[in-house]
């Protein structure tokens, strides 16, 4: 087991099913001893979204979706464990010793394929603990593997901690012209460093 900034991280394994990169498992213990498990998000995946939205704030849900909202419609939750692999990727982050839900990242190609948009959301409470520095890596993993071109996200300008955590992963940041009091955050997948993910 190594040590990557503070956290234990296990060795990956290749899943069923994947052709030309390997969908991997990642083992972590976070600094305050709780251990994790990251994985491919899957249909059945849908019950745990429940309780794990139950610890999403809605400031947090809207600077996620960018717009103010309450509650996430269920279609909505279907659709995004309902995925097409070949267009679409998503980690989930699973609490080992309670099997609940902890956070999520996504990866959506764009129409050429050759880029693919990254969104991401973890319980309020684990905000600054460093989940989502490591789903955001095994993301950015994910990405190099498939031979994406680079990834990026859109970021509401006031949501600084994901700004601050977007430029320590290497993603340019810039204006978004389309969007005010939006920023884009860009990562060229050639500029990602080799070390392990």
């Amino acid at each position: 087991m190594e040590i990557v900034t503070g956290f234990r991280v296990a060795v990956f394994s290749r899943a069923p099913g994947m052709t030309g990169h390997p969908m991997r498992e990642r083992h972590v213990t976070l600094r305050d001893g709780t251990r994790v498990l990251i994985r491919r998000l899957q249909p059945t995946d849908l019950s745990l979204y429940p309780d794990f939205l139950s610890e999403v704030t809605n400031e947090d849900l809207r600077l996620r979706l960018l717009v103010p909202t309450r509650e996430v419609n269920p279609e909505l939750l279907k659709r995004l464990v309902n995925y097409d692999p070949a267009k679409a990727m998503a980690f989930i982050a699973i609490e080992e010793a309670s099997g609940r839900m902890l956070g999520v990242v996504r990866l959506h190609d764009d129409a050429g394929g050759e880029m693919a948009e990254f969104a991401i959301l973890v319980r309020s409470r684990l905000k600054g603990h460093g989940l989502g520095w490591l789903l955001m890596r095994h993301m950015m993993g994910y990405a190099k593997e498939k031979g994406l071109r680079a990834v990026y996200g859109d970021v509401l300008a006031e949501n600084t901690s994901m700004l601050s955590m977007s430029a320590e992963l290497g993603f340019r940041i810039v204006e978004n012209p389309a969007e005010r009091g939006v920023r884009r955050v860009e990562l060229p997948i050639d500029q990602m460093p080799d070390e392990e993910m």
